[in-house]
C-alpha cells in the first residue's frame, strides 16, 4: 500500500500571494519540514493534487482563486480531502474563522502570526495526521494474513478502474480460491488452516513482480489480484505463475481429492472499461471463470474469454 518514506521529513505546502509571508514561514519551518510554495489559489490547488502534502498553510485572499474556494475543492476531491488545511490570514473576524472551519480547515491563524504558535499548531496537526494515517493503513490490512483486505481491494479497483477508463487501457482481475479448504480446516485444525492462508498470501504477494499490481485477501480462503494495464494474455500468464507458485510449496493436504497438497483454482478476466458499471461486470465475470475452474477439476486457470467462447456468449 502507498505510504510515505519514514526517512523523509513531512511535506508542507504554503500558499500565500505575499512572498514575504511565504519566505518567513519557510524560515521558521524548514528545519523540521520539507516546504513547497504557491503564490496563487489555482497553483496551490494543482500542486496539492500533484505533490499531496502532509499539511497546507493557506491564505484566504489570493489571486485567481481565494483560499475558501481552494479549501472547498480540496475537500471535494478524494485525493486531497484528508490533507489538513490551516488558514493563515489577515482576515481575523469571527465570521471569517467560522467560515474557514465550516469549509473544512482544521485551524485558523491570524496575521501577524507568532512563529512559535505556527510551529506548535503545525506540529499538533502533523501528529494527528500521522496517527490518522496509521489507523487508515491498519483498516486496509487483513489481520490474519497481513496483506491488503477487501476494503482496500474495493478502493483500489475503483481508483485503478477510473485510470483505465480515462486512459482507455486494459485492466485485469484474478480470483484465487484455495481448493478444498474446508476439509483442510476441519481435519488439520483452524490453527493450521490460518497458517496455510498466511503462507498462501505471502506466496501470492511474492510472486507478483510489478509494484502496481495489487494482491488482496478477498474473504475466507479467496484472494483477488488486480493487474492494471494488463490484457487477457498477460493476466493468464500471471495466473499460471501464481498457480505454479502455490503448487511448488507442496503443503500437505491428504483430505483433498484434487491433489495430496494444497492447490488453488483461478479465474481471470480482462476488460478495457468504459464505465464504472463495467468494473462490476468484470468482478462478476471473473467470479464465473473461477467457478468454472473449480467445476473443471480445480488446480487450474480459466479465463472468462475462453469460457465465453465455449458457451457462445
Amino acid at each position: 500500500m502507498e505510504q510515505k518514506s519514514r526517512h523523509k521529513k513531512p511535506l508542507i505546502l504554503i500558499a500565500d500571494d505575499s512572498r514575504a509571508t511565504v519566505h518567513a514561514l519557510v524560515d521558521h519551518l524548514c528545519d523540521s519540514y520539507r516546504v513547497q510554495m504557491a503564490y496563487t489559489g489555482t497553483k496551490a490547488l494543482s500542486m496539492a493534487k500533484s505533490i499531496k502534502p502532509d499539511l497546507i498553510l493557506l491564505d484566504i485572499v489570493m489571486p485567481e482563486m481565494d483560499g475558501y474556494e481552494v479549501c472547498h475543492h480540496l475537500k471535494e476531491d478524494n485525493c486531497t480531502k484528508n490533507i489538513p488545511v490551516i488558514f493563515i490570514t489577515s482576515r481575523g473576524s469571527t465570521d471569517d474563522e467560522e467560515k474557514g472551519l465550516r469549509i473544512g480547515a482544521v485551524d485558523y491563524i491570524s496575521k501577524p502570526f507568532q512563529p512559535a504558535i505556527v510551529r506548535a499548531r503545525v506540529h499538533t496537526h502533523m501528529t494527528l495526521k500521522h496517527k490518522t494515517d496509521q489507523l487508515e493503513r491498519l483498516s486496509m490490512v487483513d489481520g490474519l494474513t497481513q496483506i491488503p483486505n477487501r476494503r482496500f481491494f474495493d478502493q483500489q479497483l475503483e481508483k485503478l478502474g477510473k485510470q483505465a477508463i480515462r486512459n482507455r487501457t486494459p485492466i485485469s482481475l484474478l480470483m484465487v480460491d484455495v481448493d478444498k479448504f474446508k476439509p483442510y480446516n476441519d481435519n488439520y485444525g483452524h490453527g493450521a488452516g490460518d497458517e496455510a492462508l498466511r503462507i498462501v498470501a505471502r506466496t501470492l504477494a511474492d510472486a507478483i513482480s510489478r509494484p502496481m499490481d495489487v494482491v488482496t485477501r478477498y474473504g475466507g480462503e479467496e484472494f483477488a489480484v488486480i493487474l492494471p494495464e494488463t490484457d487477457s494474455q498477460g493476466a493468464v500468464k500471471v495466473a499460471k505463475n501464481l498457480r505454479a507458485a502455490i503448487e511448488t510449496l507442496n503443503l500437505p493436504h491428504e483430505y483433498s481429492d484434487t491433489a495430496d497438497h494444497i492447490t488453488v483454482s483461478l479465474g481471470a478476466r480482462s476488460v478495457v472499461p468504459d464505465t464504472m458499471e463495467s468494473l462490476k461486470t468484470l468482478c462478476r465475470q471473473c467470479d464465473e471463470a473461477l467457478y468454472a475452474a473449480k467445476e473443471r477439476g480445480r488446480n487450474r486457470v480459466v479465463a472468462y474469454e475462453t469460457l465465453a467462447k465455449s458457451m457462445h456468449i
